[in-house]
This record gives C-alpha cells, sequence and structure tokens, in this order.
C-alpha cells in the first residue's frame, strides 16, 4: 500500500544506524508515526524535524498523485495539544492526557438530539431503545481515554435534550407530573429515564480501563506472538 512505502522511507531517513540497519533505538530525533488507515500523526524533537517530515510526505505523495490534507495537516506542540481519531492529546503541566475531543463530543450530542427530535411521536419505549446502543458505543469507543467529565457532561446534555422532548409532548402538564411520567427514582439515583420495561443508561456508568501498551515488535498477524496476545487477552479479561 502507498502508506506502507511512507512509513518505511521515513524509518530509512530517522531510524538508521551508522551501519545502514534500520533501528528504532537509533532515532535521534525521536521520530515515530502512528498510523490508521489514511489517517496519520508523526511526532518528533522538535518543529523544525517536522516540517522536513512534512516535506518528506509531500513529496513522496506528489510523486505518486496525491497531496495532503491542507485542513487536517497541522504542526503544533504537545503542550497545544492535537486531534487524532476523535480523541484530543494533550500534556498538562508535562503529563500527557487523552481525552474526547471536542469535535467528537459535539458529533455524538447532536447524533442524539437529532435522534430524539426525529423519534417526537415515538413512545418512550421505543425512544430508549434507539437511544441506548448510540450512548453505549460512543462511551465504549472512549472507555479508554480520560473520559469522565465527558460522560458527566453527556448525561447532563442528554437530559436536557429528553427533557425538552417530554414537555413539548405534554405542554400543559405541570413539571412534577412530567417527571413522574417519564423518570424513576431508585435507592442510589433519580432521575432515571425508564418505564417497566426499558431503562436509559448513564454515560457515567460505563467502566473506564486503561489500555496496556503492546510490545513494540509484536505482530498480531505472525505466528511466533501467537500465545503473547492469546496470554495479553487473559489478563485483561
Amino acid at each position: 500500500m502507498t502508506l506502507d512505502g511512507m512509513v518505511r522511507l521515513l524509518k530509512k531517513n530517522y531510524w538508521t544506524n551508522p551501519n545502514g540497519t534500520i533501528n528504532r533505538r537509533h532515532n535521534n530525533d525521536k521520530v515515530n508515526l502512528v498510523r490508521y488507515a489514511d489517517d496519520i500523526t508523526v511526532t518528533a524533537r522538535s518543529k523544525e524535524v517536522l516540517e522536513e517530515i512534512k516535506e518528506l510526505i509531500e513529496d513522496f505523495l506528489n510523486e505518486r498523485g496525491l497531496e495532503l490534507s491542507r485542513r487536517k495537516t497541522q504542526i503544533t506542540h504537545i503542550s497545544q495539544g492535537f486531534n487524532f481519531l476523535g480523541w484530543n492529546f494533550r500534556k498538562y503541566s508535562g503529563k500527557l492526557l487523552i481525552k474526547p475531543a471536542k469535535e467528537a463530543y459535539h458529533s455524538i450530542i447532536n447524533r442524539i438530539r437529532e435522534l430524539i427530535k426525529k423519534n417526537n411521536t415515538e413512545n418512550q419505549d421505543t425512544l430508549i431503545k434507539i437511544l441506548n446502543p448510540v450512548i453505549r458505543g460512543w462511551c465504549n469507543y472512549h472507555s479508554s481515554a480520560c473520559s469522565k467529565a465527558s460522560y458527566q457532561k453527556l448525561d447532563r446534555d442528554i437530559f436536557q435534550a429528553l427533557w425538552s422532548w417530554a414537555k413539548r409532548r405534554h405542554p400543559k402538564r405541570a413539571k412534577q407530573w412530567i417527571k413522574d411520567r417519564y423518570w424513576q427514582t431508585s435507592n442510589t439515583r433519580g432521575w432515571i429515564f425508564a418505564t417497566e420495561d426499558e431503562r436509559l443508561i448513564f454515560a457515567s456508568d460505563t467502566k473506564i480501563t486503561r489500555h496496556r501498551l503492546i510490545k513494540f515488535a509484536a505482530n498480531p498477524y505472525l505466528q511466533e506472538y501467537e500465545d503473547y496476545y492469546r496470554n495479553r487477552r487473559l489478563k485483561l479479561n
């Protein structure tokens, strides 16, 4: 694939030791690349190194009739942060934190609001069945990041959207009647959007599990690493 050649190009230029051997330990400029499909992130020791790498990548792509996206390409310091695959990577007082990106949050809450608006005439059971997979899927995707604050905000914003939904259905009813009609309470929690059969999940109930680093050389497609990944899955479970 085209981008595979680009990875090899960067390794050749920045990972090659004096003997001509490519070795990640010989990486004085701290150049590393993370790729997912057509999205890539390159890190390095300095802005000057990244400017040099950007030119290399542009030349590599131009030779193949491709080009970098001007909208998505930027060089930034880690203290300012950057977005990648729906997450924001940024250092705060020297500590790297990975959080759901603002764009990712806006996307999910706008989708939920649109679903609520689109299903304005559906009964509560049906609406809960529509919303739960969407909420669960987004929360599971971000469950390895620092997502607690985002989950709590999502719960608040979903509540506001559902409260507006309920008021539109019963414009002449009192607030207490609406609350009693659509929300339940338990011993530990109030304002549970639920019926006798269905219950809307809370984003903030999602368990956050930190990602464990994988050995750099452990290729999941090589038989020699089958035991490594088997043992890793057992430990994670």
